[in-house]
């Protein structure tokens, strides 16, 4: 069960940079010209977890093994991009494909990087990628329209129900609103299969100058307020510090973001913040062999979460041995909480909870 996020933007935002940081590469090219990341470059990246090593500790685990995420960098978009534009087609493409968007916004001056617009203004720069995005949608649903119609005036059931679906998005798009804004509440996995880029989760990131990483400053205070408008949630990173960071041990990283008065790296908040807008979960497994986590999104029941490790764990599924975390880690592990009554034994319709420790039963 794979999970991504797709980082785009305008030409010139820090996007490359950030994906650089981000897998600790030199993999996409951070070059000062439009369409220097020509092909989308991926990579998988740890979820920070304090959790593992403590229960690591408890567990008496030789190895800790995080779970990942994977960011895709997607080469920069420019006005007309829905037309075809710069290499339009094929960015709207790679973009389809991804689960959720980072949207980097370039927050900083620097007259040596040169902004494809000609100033800096991280809403107008929102709304143009929004834009080419929504005109894309749009053109897909006036599409789609007429042959469901048809069908419906048929009476086939499923087209009608589809109809009913597309026909408040579509009026959503002609409003210049994205489609995300007007899925109706229990529709959203139906809502997933017409395959709408604006239907996407959207993090805004503002990238920042060096001496605004901790604080943020007022082009993304301007953000801010967009995102909360929207029902979004922004991050503030300097990509140029987080890239200086992605070369330092881990010792040494502590004491570098210390310095700079930061709790914790950018990019770690954008990997959480990235997390949760998937709507994704942890659950556990600890053995004396290693720790591991693992990734589940919200709701799914215990069968469906031992399948992501293994396909006979989820056919053979008889029951799951359960503990949460804290209660895992308040009894030093296993034993402790079973003697304490903190193991609960739970079937096929429990619903797994973050943070829980499974061990599974199955017979194939």
């Amino acid at each position: 069960m794979g999970f991504n996020c797709g980082i785009v933007g305008l030409p010139n935002v820090g996007k490359s940079t950030l994906f650089n940081a981000l897998t600790a590469t030199v993999a996409a090219q951070a070059a000062n010209y439009p369409f220097c990341t020509i092909e989308p470059n991926i990579g998988r990246v740890a979820v920070p977890d304090t959790r593992l090593e403590p229960l690591a500790k408890a567990g008496k685990s030789v190895k800790l093994v995080p779970t990942s995420l994977e960011f895709v960098d997607i080469a920069g978009l420019v006005r007309g991009a829905a037309k075809g534009e710069g290499l339009g087609n094929q960015f709207l493409a790679n973009i389809r494909e991804v689960d959720a968007i980072i949207h980097v916004l370039r927050c900083f001056e620097d007259d040596d990087v040169t902004h494809v617009e000609g100033s800096i203004d991280p809403l107008r720069d929102a709304e143009t990628v929004e834009t080419e995005l929504m005109l894309t949608d749009l053109d897909s649903l006036i599409k789609r329209v007429p042959n469901l119609q048809k069908k419906a005036r048929g009476s086939d059931r499923a087209a009608a129900a589809e109809l009913a679906l597309v026909e408040p998005i579509l009026a959503a798009l002609e409003a210049g609103r994205p489609a995300r804004t007007a899925i109706p509440k229990g529709e959203e996995e139906s809502a997933k299969r017409l395959n709408l880029l604006t239907a996407k989760p959207v993090l805004f990131v503002c990238n920042v100058e060096e001496a605004s990483a901790a604080t943020g400053n007022a082009q993304s205070e301007r953000v801010a307020a967009m995102a909360a408008a929207q029902g979004a949630k922004s991050v503030v990173v300097s990509a140029a510090i987080e890239a200086e960071v992605a070369q330092l041990s881990l010792g040494e990283r502590a004491e570098f973001l210390e310095g700079l008065g930061l709790a914790d790296s950018g990019l770690d908040r954008v990997i959480r913040a990235g997390y949760d807008l998937l709507g994704l979960i942890t659950y556990f497994t600890v053995g004396p062999k290693e720790t591991r986590a693992w990734t589940i999104t919200r709701g799914t029941s215990a069968p469906a979460a031992a399948g992501v490790i293994h396909g006979d764990f989820e056919r053979g599924f008889i029951a799951c041995e359960t503990i949460a975390y804290e209660d895992y880690i308040a009894n030093n592990g296993e034993a402790g909480a079973r003697d304490v009554g903190k193991l609960r034994i739970e079937g096929r319709n429990y619903i797994v909870q973050d943070g829980d420790v499974l061990l599974f039963r199955f017979n194939v």
